[in-house]
């Protein structure tokens, strides 16, 4: 198959990095271990990358066994192999390391509101949340207007991100800086901490409000320091 130029080496190293260590094939995984199956949804979780070239790496995964591509009623979904599934802990490795060797100030800049929503929508628990449709808004004022609001719909056991507002009454409004519910996610900083700290404000209801450390998580990559993981008062 055609890939990257070959390292020329018999070496299990080299054979593997031909495959996953192409431009963007590493982050493509990732969404793909992450549960995305459908083009667009893998497009949100790298939107810098281009359609033309996330097509091409697909293609490259399928004819590398790593992924299988079938078409459905609602389109081509991309399923991981056995091969693919036996990345994970590889992919997973990396995001540890990254996490603890790259904390940089450089590596703050490039906080993004729109992946941040993305990886928190597709990792939040909805059994602490109320049943019926509940709707919550996301607040970060300090971004650019076009990427400060972001609304998750829960209901039926599914979520929903919307950019842009659903119509719905909003059950509870989050207001926190970028960086802090960064922080949050990654384990780096609890709930409770940052609403001591005035750092996170919640309004609305208040069983929503008190659980929010239990639906909302922790992104697979965190690293939960002690007694970091608290239930919000």
């Amino acid at each position: 198959m055609e890939m990257a130029a070959s390292y020329g080496q018999f070496c299990p190293v080299a054979m593997a990095a031909e495959i996953v260590c192409t431009r963007w094939t590493a982050l493509v995984l990732r969404e793909l271990l992450c549960g995305s199956r459908r083009f667009n949804d893998l497009r949100r979780g790298v939107p810098r990358m281009s359609p033309t070239l996330l097509s091409k790496r697909l293609k490259e995964l399928a004819q590398a066994g790593v992924i299988e591509a079938r078409r459905t009623t609602e389109g081509m979904e991309y399923q991981l192999t056995s091969a693919g599934e036996d990345l994970r802990e590889v992919i997973m490795a990396l995001g540890f390391w990254g996490q603890r060797w790259v904390e940089t100030e450089d590596a703050l800049e490039k906080l993004d509101p729109t992946l941040l929503m993305w990886d928190m929508r597709r990792n939040l628990d909805p059994k602490p949340i109320p049943e019926q449709r509940r709707t919550i808004r996301f607040h970060f004022p300090e971004v650019p207007a076009s990427k400060q609001k972001y609304w998750l719909v829960v209901e039926g056991g599914g979520v929903d991100l919307c950019w842009a507002d659903p119509g719905f009454d909003i059950d509870l409004y989050v207001r926190c800086s970028l960086r802090s519910m960064t922080a949050i996610w990654m384990g780096a900083t609890t709930v409770r901490r940052e609403m001591e700290e005035n750092r996170l404000q919640l309004d609305g209801d208040e069983t929503i409000a008190g659980s929010m450390q239990q639906w909302l998580g922790l992104s697979p990559f965190a690293r939960p320091r002690s007694g970091a993981i608290e239930r919000a008062a």
